[in-house]
């Protein structure tokens, strides 16, 4: 398992809600949250490790000795309250950061790994985190909901992932789109 970097396929797909939790998915889990510290992150969606099911993790602390680790199944996000701007950057696209405006307070329903049902009306960072988070499992990213001058500031850099991801597929490193959907689907069998 390893993050998948803009322009990926799989970060535009939109995920599909799990109808089982086993073992393996469970691992999986714990494989995110081990790339997730690794790469200094906060929040990790399914779809930036290749995988096209509706799930994210989320520990604000960054540190696996840290926070606390947060599974998020089949979120559903509504009540959006205020506005708050922040910056924001993506595991997907290291590097690049953005000033994005979200919603300062959401409520978030979705269930934990052993099938709990999470309610919570959520703010802050806690907010920002899942709101980004569960716009990957829609496909969006976060450089969609930017400014067009900010996207204009950053198009270079976004060329920069679009060249290194071309060049990983002429040698094979990525398959095509068909062989990539055709994955998908075959994990969505077994988990949708």
């Amino acid at each position: 398992m390893k993050i998948v970097q803009y322009p990926h396929p799989t970060l535009r797909y939109k995920s599909k809600p799990i109808n089982r939790i086993d073992r393996e998915l469970k691992t999986l889990v714990r494989e995110m949250f081990d790339l997730m510290y690794a790469a200094s992150g906060i929040g990790l969606a399914a779809n930036q490790v290749d995988l096209p099911i509706q799930l994210f993790v989320i520990n604000l602390s960054g540190a696996a000795d840290e926070g606390e680790e947060l599974v998020f199944v089949n979120p559903v996000l509504s009540s959006p309250k205020g506005s708050h701007e922040a910056e924001e950057g993506c595991l997907s696209i290291v590097g690049v950061n953005a000033q994005v405006a979200r919603p300062e307070t959401i409520h978030i329903s979705a269930y934990d790994l052993s099938g709990q049902e999470i309610n919570q009306t959520v703010n802050g960072l806690l907010a920002k985190a899942i709101q980004h988070e569960a716009d990957h499992l829609e496909g969006i990213l976060f450089i969609d909901r930017i400014s067009e001058s900010s996207k204009r500031q950053i198009d270079g850099e976004l060329e920069e992932f679009e060249i290194d991801f071309d060049n990983q597929r002429s040698t094979g490193e990525i398959p095509d789109d068909a062989a990539i959907f055709k994955r998908l689907a075959d994990i969505e069998s077994k988990y949708c």
